[in-house]
């Protein structure tokens, strides 16, 4: 499989996981933001090398052309957010906000997701233990959307 194929698919399956969904509408970050991002990161690493970015501007999903300028734009845009909520994190941890009680269900969240991460990245590709591994990734993953969900009430 080529290149976009790749990068396009691995996005696709990204867009698809409820999680991220969920995670994606309470960031910072619109959606082509991370997808360029995205792009941005994976089409590096998946081509073994680094790739201009009017290259990278073709690996979006749009159907439309995307100039080098707009996907540079877009990236730029998405690593200003990303640099802005991290320090963010760091303000709130300066200032003591991050150690009040309050923030449990988030750190809480952030353990869950962790052992979902885990979870995958130890998931077998076939065999007798996947059924029961797909088994436990779904039951972690209704348990992180239902806390999100939750969270998002407030």
């Amino acid at each position: 499989m080529n290149l976009k194929k790749n990068v396009q698919n691995w996005i696709i399956q990204a867009f698809s996981d409820p999680i991220v969904k969920i995670l994606i509408k309470n960031s910072h970050l619109t959606k082509t933001q991370l997808e360029t991002l995205l792009i941005d990161i994976l089409s590096d690493n998946l081509a073994g090398k680094q790739l201009k970015y009017d290259e990278k501007a073709r690996l979006r999903l749009t159907k439309a052309k995307i100039s080098r300028g707009a996907f540079n734009r877009t990236l730029q845009q998405a690593r200003e957010n990303t640099t802005r909520a991290i320090y963010t994190i760091l303000l709130l941890g300066y200032l003591g906000i991050l150690e009040t009680t309050q923030l449990n269900p988030y750190i809480e969240i952030s353990n869950k997701l962790h052992e979902y991460i885990e979870a995958y990245k130890k998931m077998p590709k076939t065999g007798e233990n996947l059924e029961t591994h797909l088994k436990f990734m779904e039951m972690i993953r209704e348990e992180l959307q239902s806390a999100f969900l939750e969270l998002t009430k407030q």
